[in-house]
């Protein structure tokens, strides 16, 4: 049995063990399980254009529909990804794509609609694989953007981590727009849970102590759970989203569930329409509201993989992660199941670096996680009692090791040091991984351009930079064509 699994997944070729590997499978799992929770939060609180919630029920039956779906997909995506690509990369409902579905699509006609625009996106991106072409375009980006785009998202999941901890937030201002706790004070218990876990998991890190992420990750849940039963603290918004104690803990409230387990509805599987949303929105309104799914999904997976495979060593020298047109097959098959599943489109998750920072090279990790996804399925309320202020430090000091690759940009190279820059910047500063890879290609092609080098610039990035600029202007063009 061990040498089958040696032979497929190559855990000792890669530097790891099988251990490490499941190891990385409990902390990739416990540092995104949170999307079990918050993508019902956003996609079952909002009721589409005829007033109707998914499913057709009640908000809260909405809520349940769609965790034990958000939880489904991701697992059996999960498991995909590390049986046939090998990789230790997890998937699950995209958060950014998952709030343009709802408030944006949905808003202007069924549900089922919004989610069959979804399914054509992810079989257009399948069809985009199969023909090479988005492979195609990944290697045609320069080794040094790769290497930005990782470090940007280094940045950008440690600012996810401060934000999701309380730790940084907006200050209702027009300047600073973001600041240190409330008003500049860390404020509330859960804050101070949240810094007490960074330190300790840091510190275990730096002794070297084999599984100091999931360690830290579990010390910070039973002292979470310790505080809430000692102060009772509760949560930061109440059933509909609303900010009624900014002290609070934010999304999840850590405490021992009443019921542990419940079976599984799984009734919102299969429910969209392919055609609804060009008889309901216009032809025009729909193609728009692909294109921009597309193209956030297509280059959200590109950086995600490249970062994550760079983290762990299975880059080449071009900085292509190895199978990468299995990852980018998986990733296609995933859009289209969110879809399918009326979950949202499901992509790539940076929070897998959490795992690859505490050992996963393998699949193997993937295969776990996604198990512990199906197995959530039916321990939701077990799931919804891990804080965020007790996963999230995970993602700061995984932000930091991401952050050491910044040295392989050639700085005093300013045709690929601000694309590069650009790139880096804007991921933590718009929230986006697609707005940084976007404003990095761009800026990349217009300075080989002003330059004299354009024949230097690969045709693909050309036709990319172009897509990048009709995504940045998509409101005054949804406008101009009514």
């Amino acid at each position: 049995m061990t040498d089958t699994l040696e032979r497929y997944f190559k855990i000792e070729a890669r530097g790891s063990s099988l251990g490490r590997e499941v190891r990385g499978g409990f902390v990739t799992f416990f540092t995104m399980a949170y999307i079990i929770v918050l993508n019902p939060i956003i996609i079952a609180g909002v009721p589409d254009a005829d007033g109707n919630f998914l499913g057709g029920g009640t908000q809260g039956e909405a809520f349940a529909l769609v965790a034990v779906g958000t939880a489904l997909v991701a697992g059996v995506l999960t498991i995909l990804m590390g049986a046939v690509a090998n990789f230790p990369l997890a998937l699950a409902t995209g958060l950014g794509l998952n709030a343009f579905v709802a408030y944006s699509i949905a808003s202007q006609m069924t549900w089922a609609d919004a989610m069959g625009l979804v399914v054509i996106e992810g079989i257009i991106i399948l069809v985009l694989v199969l023909t090479g072409f988005r492979k195609a375009i990944f290697d045609a980006v320069p080794r040094e953007l790769k290497t930005a785009i990782s470090v940007g998202i280094g940045l950008f999941i440690t600012l996810i981590g401060l934000v999701d901890a309380g730790f940084v937030r907006s200050t209702g201002l027009p300047a600073p727009p973001i600041g240190l706790g409330i008003n500049n004070v860390l404020a509330g218990w859960p804050v101070l849970v949240f810094c007490i876990g960074l330190l300790v998991m840091i510190a275990l890190y730096a002794r070297g102590v084999p599984g100091a992420i999931l360690i830290g990750i579990a010390f910070t849940t039973v002292l979470a759970v310790i505080v809430e039963a000692i102060a009772d603290i509760g949560p930061t918004t109440d059933a509909t989203g609303k900010v009624v104690n900014p002290k609070g803990w934010n999304l999840n409230v850590p405490a021992m569930p009443d019921d542990f387990f419940q079976l599984p509805d799984l009734s919102l599987l299969g429910d969209f329409s392919l055609i609804g949303s060009f008889e309901r929105a216009g032809f025009v309104t729909a193609t728009l509201f692909i294109f921009t799914l597309l193209l956030a999904d297509f280059f959200d997976t590109m950086g995600t993989m490249t970062a994550i495979g760079a983290e762990a060593g299975l880059n080449d020298a071009d900085g292509t992660p190895e199978n990468a047109q299995r990852i980018l097959l998986v990733d296609s098959v995933a859009a289209i199941a969110g879809g399918a599943a009326s979950v949202s489109s499901n992509t790539s998750y940076i929070e897998s670096a959490s795992g690859v920072g505490d050992g996963a090279r393998t699949g193997v990790s993937s295969i776990v996680t996604g198990l512990l996804f199906l197995l959530a399925m039916f321990f939701t309320p077990l799931v919804q009692q891990i804080p965020n202020e007790a996963a999230v430090p995970a993602l700061v000091l995984v932000g930091f090791l991401m952050m050491a690759q910044v040295k392989n940009i050639p700085w005093d190279d300013v045709e690929i040091a601000i694309p590069a820059f650009l790139t880096i910047a804007l991921m933590p500063f718009t929230y986006s991984i697609s707005v940084g890879i976007g404003a990095g290609f761009i800026t990349y092609v217009v300075l080989k351009l002003v330059r004299g080098k354009a024949a230097a610039v690969h045709p693909l990035l050309w036709v990319v930079a172009a897509l990048f600029v009709v995504y940045f202007a998509i409101s005054p063009i949804s406008s101009w064509v009514g």
